[in-house]
């Protein structure tokens, strides 16, 4: 069974730095995609950074310079650390997993930000950042 368990959300200060944990599931020699989404009430869900199996990444164009994804695979842990925060990242974060999947091309991992590309998601942990 996968789930997906995030944490390490709160409130912080504007310019304040923040990392988020999700735990995963996986089998052996699978591939898989994780992926990191925010979503405030009212909006879609937004893509912010996601990586494959064999560590390849991809980043939200809006939030390139700012955010690094990362992840463990002897614990499968999965992070998400986000610098000089804004009042603007304040949202519901999420973890996500696709199973038989990977990153074929930069493009294909462009692609693959979007939420409907994910089959798996964790309940989210609240971000909230203050001016």
């Amino acid at each position: 069974e996968i789930e997906l368990v995030e944490s390490g959300g709160g409130s912080v200060q504007e310019g304040d730095s923040l990392t988020l944990s999700c735990t995963f599931s996986t089998y052996a020699n699978m591939r898989y995609i994780l992926g990191w989404f925010r979503q405030v009430p009212g909006k879609e869900r937004e893509g912010v950074a996601a990586i494959d199996r064999a560590d390849r990444t991809v980043v939200a164009d809006s939030l390139k310079g700012r955010v690094t994804i990362s992840k463990n695979n002897a614990n499968n842990t999965l992070w998400l650390q986000i610098n000089s925060l804004k009042p603007e990242d304040t949202a519901m974060y999420y973890c996500a997993q696709e199973m038989g999947s990977e990153f074929y091309s930069d493009d294909d991992a462009r692609r693959k930000l979007a939420a409907g590309m994910y089959a798996y998601w964790g309940q989210g942990t609240q971000v909230t950042v203050s001016s």
